[in-house]
């Protein structure tokens, strides 16, 4: 009778001696930054903010229309 249990199975993993290692190489350049002009960083800024502005005076403007309508219909 043969016993089928755990211990009778061994199982050895080896692993690979001879691997290569991958390495990032280096970088013979150098790097520049590319400098950016202030005024056009406020230039963009300027244009989201306005547009912002735009958009939150319209659900504003609508938001008081709208309450305007129901108190006028609800006072009738």
């Amino acid at each position: 009778m043969e016993n089928k249990g755990f211990a009778e199975q061994q199982t050895n993993i080896t692993t690979p001696n001879s691997f290569v290692i991958a390495e990032k190489p280096l970088k013979n350049g150098k790097t520049f930054s590319k400098r950016v002009d202030i005024n056009d960083l406020k230039s963009k800024l300027k244009e989201t903010e306005s547009k912002e502005l735009k958009k939150n005076i319209s659900i504003f403007s609508f938001l008081i229309l709208a309450l305007a309508s129901l108190g006028i219909y609800l006072s009738f």
